[in-house]
């Protein structure tokens, strides 16, 4: 009989992965030196702080990875006359029909514009104030027109469109130097402190490893939407005589270096799962109603983590969720309905759970203490490829949460014409916002001070808008 094959648990793999189950509040020894008092407050007879209860001075920022680069070209669509004529022209079989789309009327940014008619609930929340437009943000090193560009007399982000280079250069904001920690991370280290005895890491991802989160000293907890990630077939009640004496091995004195790591970092997850799965059974269930879907999920589980953020003794949290399928160069949208395909499934998946977990922080009396965000890889081609587009570079993005000064696009939207002034070609626009000015905003909102913000977002001294505005 063959034997069967054994799981690859080879060093680096096993620290690795351990490791994103630490608790990663402080750093590999300080989260050793942390999981006794971590499995004392999940134990019985010890009471943990009531669940949904936030502090006064909370604050949180859930940053939406939206994978592969959306197309926000048909996110956000001129509606006067001319303006979706030109539109119509050069997006060819891209263009959405006008009848459809939902009319939005800006408070400062002036012209008539609209939105996906997939966006509904972002149509509604825009309306409300709950939701703004940052528009054609990108990646830059500096400011940069389409002559300098040309010419190329400034230093450029290298790769300009490379899924994988941008994905970190927007994550970091650092697009001029190897990329050693992201933007969120960077703000986790210097905020935590206002986090007293947490036992949770403040970095929370619900989408797996990722770079915006990755700290000097704060590193992220992976938590799955269902809830932390355990050992399969030991943990969470599958086989508790298993999960017994294995957190009985791991306890005993172990005689190499390698062995006492193996077990300080399983028993370490072990009781960081265990805190984390027992604080969010006792909280109270929401009665928002979240979508079957991985965004949904994922920003419900976000939700109960802030109701439970409280018990974890944060003040403070950073969010990061993802979703893909945005790289669309083909089946964009449908021939025979282009209010429907790939695109229109897509935005209506994001509209509905954006809209979801505004509601939930509603419910919990936090709406004005958590800002959601989205970001991605880059904008697409202004022009169709024949069935979708390809990659760009400025984009434009959603912000929604109740301290969001909404109804309004911030920033300026590029000359939407082919071979106009802010196209690099067919249509791939130049950011007239920098990826740093869009952090910088959220990060001076969420308590990083003028002096501090160049920790977080080491080139913001070379834009001219730290701040824009988007929030109050």
């Amino acid at each position: 009989m063959p034997r069967p094959a054994l799981p690859d648990l080879s060093r680096r793999r096993f620290i690795g992965q351990a490791c994103c189950a630490a608790v990663g509040a402080t750093g590999f020894l300080s989260s050793l030196a942390s999981l006794r008092l971590m499995g004392a407050a999940a134990s019985p007879g010890n009471t943990l702080v009531g669940a949904a209860s936030t502090a006064s001075d909370y604050k949180a920022i859930v940053c939406l990875f939206l994978n592969g680069g959306n197309d926000a070209n048909n996110l956000i669509i001129p509606a006067d006359a001319a303006g979706y004529a030109a539109y119509a022209a050069a997006r060819s079989n891209l263009a959405l029909p006008q009848a459809g789309l939902l009319p939005i009327t800006p408070r400062t940014a002036g012209g008539t514009w609209a939105l996906h008619p997939s966006l509904a609930e972002i149509h509604s929340l825009f309306g409300a104030g709950k939701a703004a437009l940052m528009a054609n943000v990108g990646t830059l090193v500096y400011p940069t027109t389409l002559a300098q560009y040309n010419a190329t007399s400034v230093p450029l982000p290298p790769q300009l469109y490379s899924h994988a280079d941008q994905q970190v250069q927007w994550q970091s904001s650092v697009p001029d130097q190897p990329a050693v920690t992201g933007w969120g991370g960077r703000l986790a280290d210097l905020v935590n402190a206002s986090n007293s005895n947490n036992q949770l890491s403040m970095s929370i991802s619900l989408a797996g490893t990722n770079f915006f989160q990755v700290g000097k000293q704060v590193s992220e907890y992976d938590i799955s939407p269902s809830g932390a990630v355990t050992f399969s077939g030991t943990t969470g009640g599958n086989n508790p005589l298993r999960y017994t004496t294995q957190k009985a091995l791991f306890a005993q004195s172990q005689p190499a270096l390698f062995n006492t790591a193996f077990a300080g970092l399983s028993s370490g997850a072990i009781a960081n799962s265990d805190l984390v799965n027992t604080v969010l059974a006792s909280a109270p269930a929401l009665t928002t109603t979240f979508p079957a879907t991985s965004l949904g999920t994922q920003l419900q589980m976000a939700a109960k983590l802030i109701s439970t953020s409280a018990s974890f003794g944060l003040k403070r949290q950073i969010f990061f969720c993802q979703v893909g399928g945005y790289d669309l160069h083909a089946a964009q949208v449908d021939p025979t309905n282009p209010d429907n395909g790939a695109h229109a499934t897509l935005f209506q998946q994001l509209s509905q759970a954006l809209n979801a977990f505004y509601n939930a922080t509603v419910e919990l009396g936090v709406a004005n203490q958590v800002t959601t965000f989205t970001a991605s890889d880059f904008g697409r081609t202004y022009s169709s490829n024949g069935s979708g587009s390809d990659h760009g570079w400025g984009n434009h993005q959603l912000i929604v949460g109740g301290a969001v000064q909404g109804g309004d696009i911030y920033g300026k939207m590029p000359t939407l014409t082919i071979g106009g002034p802010d196209d690099t070609g067919r249509g791939r626009w130049v950011p007239t916002t920098s990826v740093d000015e869009y952090s910088a905003t959220l990060a001076s909102w969420f308590g990083v001070s003028a002096t501090d913000l160049a920790t977080v977002l080491p080139n913001i001294g070379r834009f001219a808008h730290p701040n824009l505005g988007f929030l109050g």
